[in-house]
């Protein structure tokens, strides 16, 4: 497996808290937000197990993901649903991010 992927499922587990009271005032972006964020590390594993152009595909969709994950955090802290996201979170998703993007290129 990538090692996006596990860098992916760590960023799921520091995810966790911002989830819970991003949840408690808005339940449609906290469902929003866990499905992007799921949809990244379901779709590297997928793509991992698949060819040619079904792999870039699948490749091309975690990154839509965790871009959209990132933009769920961004509304999150626009409409004060919380104070601020964790650096390290940001971090690594922005890590995430990067190494999809050398990924589908």
């Amino acid at each position: 497996m990538l090692k996006v992927y596990s860098m992916m499922i760590g960023v799921l587990g520091m995810l966790r808290g911002a989830l819970v009271q991003i949840e408690r005032h808005d339940r449609d972006l906290g469902n929003q937000l866990r499905r992007s964020a799921s949809s990244v590390a379901l779709n590297l594993a997928e793509g991992s197990g698949s060819h040619g152009g079904t792999r870039l595909a699948r490749y091309r969709t975690a990154l839509g993901s965790a871009r959209e994950t990132g933009a769920c955090l961004d509304v999150a802290v626009a409409l004060g649903y919380v104070e601020r996201i964790d650096g390290e979170l940001l971090g690594q998703l922005n890590q995430v991010q990067a190494m999809l993007v050398a990924l589908v290129r």
